[in-house]
């Protein structure tokens, strides 16, 4: 049922807001913080294992399955050896939780024989993607955690129409 406010329009139009669909499993953030299906890829920004400060932008190409990993300045991950760093499986296990493992199959266009893993499915090679568009998403990301809690519009989120029925 949909919620609706007193004066009839639904909640989440007059707020500005959507409900977010919970994870398919719960996540640790610390290794895995952003993950997406977006651009024709799962991509997302996963955290160095040596150093604290470093972060990778790793991403699987949905068809193609070729790959990608760098920092966040575009330096290329020193575990590409010909197949997909850690982070890449590391970014393939947090989807499957997020999303679930049919879901991620489904837009990468693999097909997973049953008992199989995902990632064992994948036959890209390594392809340069920009890691630019996926950080800064991440970073605009993170800002929202840090919003307030409120039933206000908040501007910049507020891309539906203010009254009338939503489409």
């Amino acid at each position: 049922m949909t919620e609706r406010s007193p004066d009839g329009a639904t909640v989440w139009a007059r707020n500005s807001r959507l409900r977010v669909v919970p994870p398919v499993q719960p996540r640790k953030l610390a290794k895995v913080p952003f993950v997406e299906l977006a651009d024709g890829r799962l991509q997302g920004v996963v955290s160095s294992g040596s150093d604290i400060g470093r972060v990778y932008v790793s991403s699987i190409a949905a068809g193609t399955h070729n790959y990608n990993c760098s920092t966040n300045n575009n330096r290329p991950c020193g575990g590409l050896y010909g197949a997909p760093c850690k982070h890449l499986h590391a970014l393939v296990a947090e989807a499957v939780l997020q999303y679930g493992a049919d879901r991620v199959a489904r837009y990468l266009r693999a097909e997973v024989p049953e008992g199989a893993e995902l990632t064992d499915c994948l036959r890209g090679t390594h392809e340069p993607a920009p890691a630019a568009v996926v950080f800064s998403r991440f970073l605009r990301h993170l800002a929202y955690l840090e919003v307030p809690d409120t039933t206000l519009p908040i501007p910049e989120l507020h891309w539906f129409p203010a009254t009338g029925t939503v489409r």
